[in-house]
């Protein structure tokens, strides 16, 4: 019985946590399916699924799985350069949006979390900010 109750607290509170940040990520998401909608979805197109060749894809995204700190680094301060992403070289250029920390926590939730992306932990505002250029 002694045991009992440190494990049911610690159990309570684990869920809690979870559904908290699950709420909290939903609340990230949705904000930033509306960054994508306006500044992402010209290039990567509705579903994440790139122009072949042209801009790569968010969906299935092996680059930005594998590459957390390269991805934040690139919706924060745009892209110039080869990447391979899945495998495809691309070598474009993806202008800097301007888009403050939040926002780019914000889309990145979203992107890695849409389309069958599994992208793991929350992006926070605080990882956005210490990556810089």
């Amino acid at each position: 019985m002694k045991i009992f109750l440190p494990i049911y607290i610690f159990l309570v509170g684990a869920i809690a946590l979870h559904l908290f940040q699950d709420k909290e990520l939903q609340a990230s998401m949705e904000r930033g399916k509306e960054i994508y909608q306006d500044f992402c979805v010209t290039c990567h197109l509705p579903a994440g699924e790139g122009v072949a060749n042209t801009f790569p894809p968010l969906a299935g995204s092996d680059y930005l799985l594998e590459k957390r700190e390269a991805s934040i680094r690139a919706v924060k301060f745009g892209q110039q350069g080869e990447i391979v992403v899945n495998g495809v070289t691309y070598d474009n250029m993806m202008m800097n949006m301007g888009l403050e920390d939040e926002e780019v926590a914000d889309v990145l939730n979203y992107i890695l979390h849409s389309w069958g992306n599994e992208g793991g932990a929350m992006v926070t505002v605080e990882e956005v900010s210490a990556v810089s250029q």
